[in-house]
Order: structure tokens, then sequence, then C-alpha cells
């Protein structure tokens, strides 16, 4: 019953997405899907909204059903995961009557399957959007998702709180569960940013903090890896906002700062943000 409503919730937004836009295209066949990966709280959501507005394309959202599978899809391998992630995305492409569009898919979780979604969809790409480590603590310290006394869960019925994912690395479950909060939102970010940069021949990378300062230029170059039109892309990445970039500066103190540089320090230091 909850798998039945997640999906008619799925595909209604799809629906109503095409329906706004008069883009409805319900014979066609569209292969070449884009799937927005990264850390929660680094831009994703913006990102699949913003390629999802333009002409040709539709955004799919967070596809709940998908989101829902991803614990027990990312245990298989990539190749016995892809008929079921492309079974769940089709239903919700046919029964959101986007079949004839470019999917866009925005599950931060789908990191963890990226090989399995483009085998998946052997014409389809990946966006990676990557965001310092340090502000996306500070985001996920706010949200309070890992945060040891919260109740209540997301949409797809994945509870909040301390306990250990299913991208906690097996022989660390217990000590995910006794570190501080603060730990836990860099130990996130380290694992979805590493998941996601799996096939990176078939993945265009966005940083956040470029799109914030050179958002034209940003949208230029990822309108030409895709093979879409830079125009509207341009008009879409102009609404982003940066007022929350550096946030770690005057947010974490020095004791939390120390946290997420020993877990993740590797990691931000590869990409830059030492």
């Amino acid at each position: 019953m909850h798998s039945a409503l997640r999906t008619a919730r799925a595909y209604a937004t799809s629906a109503v997405r095409v329906a706004r836009r008069g883009d409805f295209r319900p014979l066609g066949r569209e292969e070449r899907l884009v799937f927005v990966v990264g850390s929660p709280r680094s831009g994703t959501s913006f990102t699949g909204a913003a390629l999802g507005a333009q002409p040709g394309f539709v955004d799919l959202d967070e596809v709940t059903p998908l989101k829902a599978a991803l614990p027990r899809l990312a245990g298989l391998p990539a190749e016995e995961a892809a008929p079921e992630l492309r079974a769940i995305v089709d239903r919700v492409r046919t029964l959101g009557l986007a079949r004839g569009l470019r999917g866009v898919e925005q599950t931060p979780e789908t990191s963890f399957v990226l090989e399995a979604a483009l085998h998946a969809y052997p014409l389809a790409r990946a966006v990676h959007v990557i965001r310092d480590g340090r502000d996306v603590v500070c985001s996920l310290l706010e949200r309070g998702w890992l945060r040891a006394d919260r109740e209540g869960g997301d949409d797809a019925r994945h509870r909040y709180g301390a306990h250990a994912r299913f991208w906690v690395e097996p022989e660390r479950r217990e000590e995910f569960e006794r570190a501080s909060e603060t730990r836990r939102a860099a130990w996130a970010w380290r694992r979805y940013v590493t998941a996601a940069s799996a096939v990176p021949m078939r993945t265009t990378e966005l940083r956040y903090e470029a799109l914030v300062e050179s958002p034209h230029a940003e949208a230029d170059r990822i309108a030409g890896e895709l093979g879409s039109e830079a125009e509207p892309l341009r008009r879409a990445f102009a609404a982003v906002h940066g007022e929350s970039r550096g946030r770690w500066r005057r947010d974490l103190t020095s004791e939390q700062l120390a946290e997420v540089e020993a877990e993740a320090g590797a990691e931000l230091a590869a990409l830059g943000y030492a």
C-alpha cells in the first residue's frame, strides 16, 4: 500500500510539471536521462530542478519508490540492480507522461548505485554536484537528520537518527553510531562524494561554488556536456543563491572543524577544499 502511494505521488508530480509546460510526448522513448548525484545539501535539488526545466527535459524529483529500494539495490552487483532500477524509473516516467522527455532523477542516494543507473540507461549521463564538505556539515546539522534524538523519517520511510545507514562501512557501523553528530555529517559527505565519483567517464562534475560565482559559464559548460540549449539553463542557473557559501567559518567551532577534518580531511584536500 505504501509503495503504491509513493509511486502515485511520484508520477503525479511529473505529470503536473509536464502539463504546465504543455510538453506531452507520450509516444516517444527518450533514453538520454540525467542522474543528478552528490551529497544531500550540496545543491542537487536546485541543479535537478534547473536541468528539468529545460526544453525537452522533465524534473522527476527524487523518485521515491527508487529511494525506498536503494539500500537493497546498493548491495547488489550493478548488472543485477540495473533492471529493477530501470523498471522503477520507467514506470514513473510512463505514468507521469514523461517517457518521451529527458528525465532528470535527483535522489542523492542514487550516488551509491550510479554504475547500475548508467548500466540501465546506456545513453544517460550523471551530473555530480560537489560542495565544500564543511558547508554541507553545517547544513546537515541544521536539518538534524543525523541527530541521536531525531524522530520520524523521510518520504521513503527511511528513519532519521544516529543509526548506521546502508552506506556506512560494515566494520565501522558501531563507531558511526557512537560518533558525534558533526562527525556523522562529515562521514555522510565523504561517502556520498566518493560513491558519486564511480563512473568518471560518464559523469560531469559541477562545483556548487563555481555555480554561485559564474552561473552563466557553468550553464554553458553543462549544456555543452548534455547537448542541450545553453540560454534556458543560463536563466535557470541565475537563480542560485550563494549566501551560505563559506558558512562553516562562522558556524563550526574549532572542535567541530577538527572532527570534520579527522573524518573527511583527505577528501576535502583532494577536492581543493583544504
